[in-house]
């Protein structure tokens, strides 16, 4: 595929993303309002345990940890799930089918606008205020570089995990409760909305080799240092998951939608 046709692609979706800033700012103001319920929930927390060191972390600790979580979700997320279900309601599917560039690699590109957009305007920010207020908690070295490497990474499994779920759609011709459930166990099971140290030993184990946590914490332990990603073991391993679950689920994403695209059964259009 040519490149300039993919960064057309991204500068179209950075274009319409920008068209609907209003809703960016709905968004920010959204997440302002889930961090001040989540920093009073978090300081009820540690304030009733008695010790300013709950399970290795400290409440700024937790704080930075969440709201970067946060910032993250608005860069990562994707609506492939509801698109999907309105494509076939409308009939629009079809001539998505009828593109020259195959279905899933066109869906993945036509997302990277909004990413840009989401992760100039909320993450960048977030993680300067975070920055500042913390007086610089957050090393600053090669951990971003690889920040970077380990977030391309948890993109492209959080978009195999989004296509393993989209394509039941085409059983269903229903996504309500099936975005729910996917949206849930991936919030909770990536640590997302809490924070992965503060699990069970045992189910700790378990989530820990899940792909969920090779969305948000792995990024987020890697920015951090946390988890063992200040040392190239350590850091290996972490990048190992990442990759294993990579091949994974693309090639489960791969097998499935070819299945489920034989089943397709649009209304209108």
């Amino acid at each position: 595929m040519n490149p300039k046709r993919l960064l057309a692609i991204t500068r179209a979706g950075i274009m319409e993303s920008l068209q609907f800033r209003l809703g960016i700012f709905v968004t920010l103001f959204a997440n302002l309002i889930y961090l001040v319920l989540v920093y009073y929930l978090w300081k009820a927390i540690y304030d009733s345990s008695g010790t300013d060191v709950v399970n290795g972390m400290t409440f700024t600790d937790t704080m930075i940890y969440l709201i970067l979580a946060t910032a993250l979700f608005n860069f990562l997320e994707m609506f492939v799930v509801w698109d999907m279900s309105r494509k076939i309601q409308s009939g629009a599917l079809v001539l998505d089918l009828l593109k020259p560039m195959r279905f899933r690699k066109y869906t993945f590109w036509s997302y990277t606008g909004n990413h840009v957009v989401q992760f100039v305007l909320t993450f960048i920010p977030t993680f300067i205020v975070v920055m500042i207020v913390t007086g610089g908690a957050i090393p600053l070295g090669l951990n971003l570089l690889w920040f970077i490497v380990a977030t391309v990474f948890a993109l492209i499994i959080n978009y195999n995990i989004e296509m393993l779920v989209a394509p039941i759609c085409l059983f269903t011709e229903s996504t309500w409760g099936i975005n729910i459930v996917k949206e849930t166990i991936v919030l909770l099971l990536s640590g997302a909305s809490i924070p992965l140290a503060f699990f069970p030993e045992e189910a700790r184990m378990v989530v820990s080799y899940l792909p969920f946590r090779a969305v948000y914490d792995i990024p987020l332990s890697i920015l951090l240092g946390k988890s063992g990603s200040d040392t190239w073991e350590g850091l290996a391993q972490l990048f190992a998951l990442q990759i294993v679950w990579m091949v994974v689920l693309t090639l489960a994403g791969n097998l499935f939608w070819n299945t489920a695209v034989k089943k397709v059964t649009v209304n209108g259009g």
